[in-house]
């Protein structure tokens, strides 16, 4: 459920399902009544299990850097349907969502999409509009049958590949990264993180296939640590960027550096920008995420890690950021999710664990992962809000995680 896109639906009488439909022929004979306002876009575009949204923050921030106009749409919301469709950092505004509900009115679109098709089409409509220079767009599920599938890319990025979705995906990761494996197009370079071997020969395969140009981390590019910062080289341009300062933290999100300064000297060719040393280092130091590893009180953090491959991030991150401190985790989770597995690697570091009931009707009851849970210290908290207006002991680091949609719904609450 997408908070306020209901309010926007009932107001211009547009229809739309709830449910999840992979496929893109009800997309495309949309977009066909509309012009196709895609094709005139110049796009980066992101699939993969986990890091997206910090590699679409990196590219965002650098390339504003460099003067360039940013749309961006990703899945889910921070809070609401505004936050979704960005043009350098501003969320779409209430006034424009009304224009645009109105042309897929009067277009003739009410009930033939899903909520998530819907909101691509508008995303498409608004950064033609608007003229953007560059659109970074986030895959929802998967990719190959993704909405947001019927884009020619400047380049594909994939971060990772793990196991989720698997109701729609499949439950292996060749089948998973066969999806992943759709967003890489003919003649467009692929930019991939570190993926388990299996996923890999799939998207390889993929790439050969589509005469795409593959460009790996770790053998065509790379990150390390130096005394003044991070450094990011570059074999195939023979480049070395110094001096790199993130505030993201995390080995992973170096990762997630390097696969987005990389796609942005792909940006720069295909846009014929310049791109400056300093420039960079700047939108790198500026890249920071909503709910990721985010403080958002004293002592209480925000991320939203919601499978285990995620959650072994935060949970590494942790150990390396709060050595010595009582860990405690306000969790509530999605049930298709791995709940078991993202139960024993947060056991790893958490001393307690107090369970919530999300508003979806995805999620698994909080009665349930409390049963799962092997927790010492554990219990059902019925009035998250108030919990976590409570002041936090000194010693003590509280994150809210497991789902997205949880930080929506309680950043919500909380404001």
């Amino acid at each position: 459920m997408i908070p306020l896109l209901e309010y926007y639906k009932e107001r211009w009488h547009v229809q739309s399902e709830r449910v999840i439909k992979p496929g893109l022929a009800a997309i495309k004979q949309a977009l066909e009544r509309l012009n196709n306002p895609q094709n005139a876009l110049s796009v980066v575009h992101f699939a993969g299990t986990n890091g997206k949204g910090s590699t679409l923050t990196f590219v965002e921030q650098i390339a504003r850097q460099h003067g360039l106009t940013v749309g961006k749409f990703m899945s889910p919301c921070i809070v609401d349907i505004h936050d979704q469709i960005q043009i350098n950092g501003h969320p779409i505004e209430s006034e424009q969502l009304d224009g645009l509900f109105q042309q897929l009115e009067k277009a003739g679109l009410s009930g033939k999409l899903t909520d998530f098709e819907l909101l691509t089409v508008i995303a498409f409509l608004y950064f033609k509009q608007q003229n953007v220079d560059l659109v970074l767009l986030e895959a929802g599920m998967g990719g190959r049958e993704d909405s947001t599938n019927v884009v020619e890319p400047i380049v594909s990025i994939i971060p990772s590949i793990a196991l989720e979705h698997t109701n729609f995906l499949g439950t292996t990761l060749m089948s998973i990264a066969t999806h992943k494996a759709g967003i890489i197009k003919a003649n467009k370079p692929v930019i991939i993180g570190g993926l388990p071997e299996e996923a890999e020969q799939v998207i390889i395969a993929e790439a050969l296939q589509q005469q795409a140009k593959l460009l790996k981390l770790g053998r065509d590019f790379d990150v390390y640590e130096a005394e003044q910062g991070e450094v990011y080289e570059n074999a195939v341009q023979h480049l070395v960027i110094p001096a790199l300062q993130r505030q993201l933290p995390g080995q992973h999100q170096a990762q997630n550096m390097a696969l987005a300064i990389t796609a942005f000297f792909e940006v720069a060719k295909a846009l014929n920008v310049s791109p400056v040393l300093n420039k960079v280092q700047a939108g790198v130091q500026n890249a920071t995420v909503p709910g990721r590893f985010e403080q958002v009180l004293p002592n209480l953090y925000f991320d939203g890690a919601h499978n285990p491959a995620s959650i072994r991030m935060l949970v590494d991150t942790i150990k390396q950021q709060f050595p010595g401190k009582r860990i405690e985790f306000v969790l509530g989770i999605l049930a298709d999710k791995d709940v078991e597995a993202v139960l024993r690697i947060l056991e790893e570091v958490g001393d307690a664990f107090y369970f919530v009931n999300l508003e979806n009707e995805r999620a698994m009851k909080a009665a349930y992962i409390l049963q799962l849970s092997r927790a010492k210290e554990k219990e059902i908290i019925a009035d998250e809000q108030s919990f976590l207006r409570e002041k936090i002991p000194q010693q003590t680091i509280r994150f809210v995680t497991g789902s997205l949609y949880l930080l929506s719904e309680i950043r919500l609450k909380l404001k």
